[in-house]
């Protein structure tokens, strides 16, 4: 069997080679002057890291000493050149900018909620108050979640050998609400921490002080909808997850608004290897490059200033060291493939929306296939593709041979083309959510009703949820970080009081090895014209029935894992 990313690195320091300063031109993008937050990359202490960051004229933040890095405010992006030059600095780079962002920017996640037009040619299916009875053991919209069966997450799947009991999952997202009636009695509220800081200009304004919201709030509904995947409690309320009894711990490394920048995601992954969390899921690229390339040889097409690349240079050195400190403590690191329709296994990869931070400074290109979407590229993460209820792969997943190491449903709007069931709220995937940002989101009236048959309101015994449909590869990864939490518990080792481990190569070979195999489509090529698409949408498969471009080593399954 064949695991090409699993060629673990080998433990070792991370080590940044020096660049040479890149004076600030007029090729640079606006706001190139301006001050802002800086990441600082250092070899030597932190005491001389603070030194030379002080004398350029920065001020520290805060400092991840673990892999040398500073997070930095500076008045003016003079401060780039001056710091570059300073005795043990390695490297350094914005980690966004004050100022330069605006509100209504699109949402990161905005994409995998159906827009107002989407959902209204869901027609009669569209439309709310209608609910699904269950047999006895399920929980009581269990008939919705057609998801579960597909991977046999259930009371008489694997959940007869493992519910992720003992098990520690990361969700490195845009937060998690914790008084959701789903996830409050698996959250864990000691060991869950919140690394970002509200940005007014794109998050809109703060809402708690100095803008820093607490660990169990969750603005934003992203990382709620994740978490409710993994680990919706079995509680006979609302909805179940893959391991309903595993524990949730948040790591929030993004903005309400979905963006994930630098530091917050370098600090994330390096916490979340120091409390020695079994397994996180990574529903996210790195801002503001979609891919990150090192060389000017890399541009096949397009521009770019010596400033952005060692902007890239610094993101692919951190966030690679970042991921590697976390797996050689134990940690399983799974990932969102993305939702670009892209062959990540073609030669050359083409860029409309980088960089996407500040606003409107995106510059299209053409870049070679070794300019790497961080983290789900990096060698210890295993990337997920997304397939419908049909289990075919949706239209919208990123896929690639070698690149694609296992597919798990993440909801299809467009799937079963000529039957009643196209465009179907049923088609997506159903999980829980923050009912503040449903409201703020137009999902649910002021009231916290839905508006529309894609969201639901569950109440019993005086308490109630709020669940939403969404599609994506962000809601196919968190399946296989489930399965993952499952296979710790059954085949990993006990921790003492009550915890599991399991070393992140073995989850890995599990995982693939129990994968359920799906072929190519007859002739090679997965046509979507038929459900309106033009043909750039067509996705090439690659590969054989047991190991392809589109799927990787098959479906999770959930039961033959635990098996």
């Amino acid at each position: 069997m064949n695991f090409p990313k699993l060629a673990f690195l080998a433990a070792a320091a991370l080590v940044i080679p020096a660049w040479p300063a890149a004076a600030v031109s007029s090729e640079d993008p606006p706001g190139a002057l301006a001050g802002g937050e800086f990441v600082v990359s250092f070899s030597g202490t932190p005491e001389a890291a603070t030194s030379a960051i002080a004398a350029a004229g920065g001020t520290v933040k805060d400092v991840t000493s673990q892999v040398g890095v500073a997070l930095v405010t500076a008045p003016d992006g003079a401060f780039l050149d001056k710091v570059r030059a300073g005795t043990g600095i390695r490297g350094a780079a914005r980690n966004h900018s004050v100022g330069l962002g605006r509100q209504g920017m699109p949402h990161r996640y905005s994409g995998e909620r159906l827009d107002a037009a989407e959902r209204a040619q869901a027609g009669d299916a569209g439309k709310a108050g209608s609910l699904s009875t269950n047999g006895p053991g399920a929980e009581p919209l269990s008939d919705l979640q057609w998801n579960m069966d597909m991977i046999d997450a259930t009371p008489d799947g694997a959940w007869e050998k493992a519910t992720g009991k003992g098990v520690d999952v990361g969700i490195m997202d845009t937060g998690i609400d914790a008084r959701h009636p789903d996830i409050a009695p698996n959250f864990d509220a000691k060991r869950s921490r919140n690394f970002t800081t509200d940005i007014p200009d794109v998050d809109g304004p703060c809402e708690y002080k100095d803008c820093k919201d607490p660990a169990n709030v969750d603005d934003g509904g992203h990382g709620t909808h994740v978490a409710g995947i993994v680990a919706a409690a079995d509680n006979d309320f609302g909805i179940g997850g893959v391991a309903p009894d595993a524990t949730l711990v948040n790591v929030r490394a993004g903005q309400d608004s979905g963006y994930f920048f630098l530091y917050e995601t370098v600090k994330a992954l390096v916490y979340s290897g120091d409390i020695h969390l079994d397994v996180v899921n990574m529903s996210f690229f790195t801002d503001p490059w979609l891919y990150n390339c090192t060389s000017r040889d890399e541009y096949v097409s397009g521009t770019v200033t010596d400033a952005q690349l060692i902007e890239q240079r610094l993101v692919s050195e951190l966030v690679l060291g970042a991921v590697t400190y976390a797996s050689d403590r134990g940690v399983t690191l799974i990932a969102a493939a993305g939702n670009e329709h892209s062959d990540l296994a073609a030669p050359t990869r083409s860029d409309e929306i980088s960089p996407d931070y500040p606003a409107d400074a995106a510059q299209p290109r053409v870049v070679k296939k070794t300019c790497l979407n961080l983290p789900s590229e990096a060698p210890q993460v295993i990337n997920v593709s997304a397939v419908g209820p049909s289990g075919t792969k949706a239209e919208y997943s990123n896929y690639g041979f070698g690149d694609i190491e296992i597919a798990a449903p993440g909801g299809w709007f467009r799937d079963y083309v000529g039957t009643p069931q196209f465009q179907s709220p049923g088609n997506l995937i159903l999980s829980s959510y923050p009912l503040q940002a449903a409201i703020e989101q137009g999902l649910a009236d002021p009231k916290g009703n839905p508006v529309d048959g894609f969201s639901i309101k569950y109440c019993d015994d005086g308490k109630c949820g709020f669940y939403t449909y969404s599609h994506g590869t962000s809601m196919a990864s968190p399946h296989v970080v489930g399965v993952a939490a499952l296979i710790i518990q059954a085949r990993g080792k006990s921790t003492g009081q009550g915890g599991r481990a399991l070393d992140p190569a073995t989850v890995a070979r599990v995982l693939l090895r129990t994968a359920d195999d799906h072929a190519c489509p007859a002739g090679g090529v997965e046509d979507y014209t038929d459900e309106g698409l033009t043909p750039d949408w067509n996705a090439t498969c690659q590969g054989t029935t047991g190991n392809n471009g589109l799927y990787g080593e098959g479906i999770v399954d959930a039961e033959d894992a635990v098996d």
